[in-house]
């Protein structure tokens, strides 16, 4: 069976042709074989090209791939050999955001009067900044190899690490004016609501031994001269607390500023012993420089310091902060006294507003959630299980055995709550800090000196705060994998963060625009390929097709198809 074209000429000498199926069928007198027409298309110039189309997609229901492709394929092209497949989605989607957000026009244009080649430098920074997007990510030599190999980067086919270290050079000499262009680009396309800033903060680690010995004198300088420490732009490699239990690495503490809707501001790195209380300050007047003044900071427990609600007030200000129930201040310990009636607002949470004597210009929220109290009852009873199994046959040891047991227990904080040692120094559970901690259960307290907001738009503005800490996990986690660092040179490693930032902005740009997790999203778009395939007519690139799903995403985030075919090559005599 085959598709037959016939022809006639007409008297004006113009041909027209004709299709019909047919197959042959031998004559049983001659043996001769003729055509016998099956249907009838009609003329070649006004055939159904569609129908034509869904014909051929139902008989190649019942053929395996290789067959259909062969039965489909020009004999005049020959063979069809597949020489490369690539995922397209992720990057090409992540390349249009790169350029709507405003962040490719703001490092060529911050660029374009210095030494770099700045339309290389933008590739080249957008390439690791993919990478991060990944389902992968890698180092940066690792990533060079990805590139070439493994990856479709518009106008970038290959790229090496001397390149990419350049890059990132030539982005932290123009880093505050990106970070600034880039903010402005942003709130004004997502039309941000930038009256609430949140703010929280992380750390992180990286593997190299050394310290450096010399910055640690230069830090203590800062601290006779100067009010606030400024920000290491070079990531110091100083030991600190570590958040990541990691306290055997040095480490740079690392800031954010992320807006209601959970999109970045800016990411700040300090030396590794920077505490919370202090960085806040030059995080502030950042920025103010931005003309971001005239906001409400929300901030949890770690920087409710007198010095640092001044501060924050500054420049019209105001501050939503977390205050510290177990150990806190005697403002805490007071406003908890006070009798009140809750409300209930946003689901289950309760609120109550406090007002003490003494204290003008703060008000104090105090929120109670019944399921978080239920978790807090749940975990403490296993704390103190854990705790009674440690000291179960401490009676027994002798005096200096049981004090060493004590000053292990007790450096657990844990355990510190309901330990308590009798006169005699017999270990024994804490009964009446039991009581006392069960009647914190599900409960935080809250400050604020504005007045224009109400006890429900103030706790759910600190519950908002979960943002910047999504943030940290995306960051930090299988998402963006920020680490491993291992860079040697401490500009490296803070423009290794600054990268990780540029691709958390465009990760939740998608995430805001399809309502989408992006994990979800890189799935599907992983889906869609870039072939080359070659034939005796030459070499032809194209996508596959795109699936429902693709194309939902693409029309929500407002993006049009990705062109179907990139390149054809056709051979030359």
């Amino acid at each position: 069976m085959y598709l037959r074209q016939t022809s006639r000429r007409n008297r004006d000498g113009t041909t027209v042709s004709y299709l019909a199926l047919a197959h042959n069928v031998r004559d049983p007198d001659t043996g001769v074989p003729k055509a016998q027409i099956i249907h009838n298309f009609g003329r070649a110039d006004r055939i159904d090209r569609d129908a034509l189309a869904r014909l051929v997609a139902s008989i190649s229901r019942f053929l395996d791939p290789a067959a259909a492709v062969a039965a489909a394929a020009d004999p005049a092209m020959g063979e069809l050999t597949v020489l490369d497949s690539r995922p397209l989605g992720v990057s090409w989607v992540a390349d249009q955001l790169w350029s709507r957000l405003g962040i490719a026009e703001a490092i060529v244009e911050t660029l374009e009067d210095r030494r770099f080649d700045a339309q290389r430098v933008e590739r080249a920074l957008f390439a690791m900044v993919a990478n991060r997007l990944s389902a992968a990510p890698t180092s940066k030599l690792a990533g060079c190899k990805w590139v070439a190999e493994r990856v479709f980067i518009d106008r970038l086919t290959q790229v090496s690490d001397d390149e990419c270290y350049r890059a990132m050079d030539a982005l932290m000499e123009v880093l505050d004016v990106v970070q600034e262009r880039v903010f402005f680009s942003v709130a004004n396309l997502l039309n941000l609501e930038v009256d609430l800033i949140f703010f929280d903060t992380s750390s992180t680690f990286w593997q190299t031994e050394t310290i450096d010995e010399d910055l640690l004198a230069d830090l203590a300088e800062q601290a006779d001269d100067q009010e606030r420490p400024r920000p290491v732009e070079g990531a110091a490699r100083v030991r600190g607390d570590s958040k990541d239990h990691r306290g055997d690495l040095p480490q740079v503490v690392l800031g954010m500023a992320v807006t209601r809707e959970g999109m970045p501001v800016r990411v700040w790195t300090f030396p590794g012993n920077t505490s919370d209380q202090t960085l806040l300050r030059t995080v502030k007047d950042d920025l103010a420089a931005w003309r971001l003044n005239r906001v409400i900071w929300v901030l949890d427990r770690g920087f409710t310091s007198g010095a640092n609600r001044r501060y924050l007030q500054r420049g019209g200000s105001s501050y939503i902060l977390g205050e510290k129930l177990r150990g806190g201040s005697a403002e805490a310990t007071a406003a908890l006294k006070r009798a009140g009636r809750y409300h209930t607002v946003a689901g289950n949470l309760r609120v109550k507003e406090v007002r003490l004597d003494g204290v003008a210009h703060d008000r104090f929220i105090i929120c109670h959630n019944p399921q978080r109290a239920r978790r807090d009852a749940v975990i403490r009873e296993q704390i103190v299980a854990r705790l009674e199994a440690h000291i179960d046959a401490s009676d027994q040891l002798d005096a200096t055995d049981r004090a060493e047991l004590a000053g292990r227990l007790k450096t657990r904080p844990t355990f510190n709550r309901f330990l308590r040692t009798t006169k005699t120094g017999l270990l024994r559970i804490d009964r009446g800090a039991i009581t006392a901690d069960a009647k914190l259960d599900g409960k935080f307290l809250l400050r604020t000196p504005d007045e224009s907001l109400t006890p429900a738009d103030i706790a759910q503005a600190y519950k908002s705060l979960y943002e910047a800490e999504r943030g940290w996990r995306d960051l930090k986690t299988i998402q963006l994998q920020l680490r491993p660092v291992r860079h040697h040179k401490d500009h490296r490693i803070q423009a290794h963060i600054q990268i990780c930032w540029l691709a958390l902005l465009i990760l939740r740009a998608a995430e805001l625009a399809t309502g989408d997790t992006w994990r979800n999203l890189r799935d599907e778009l992983d889906r869609l390929h870039l072939v080359t395939l070659a034939t005796e007519a030459g070499t032809v690139t194209q996508r596959g097709e795109l699936t429902a799903t693709q194309r939902a995403i693409l029309t929500s985030l407002e993006l049009s198809e990705p062109p179907r075919f990139y390149d054809f090559a056709p051979v030359t005599d």
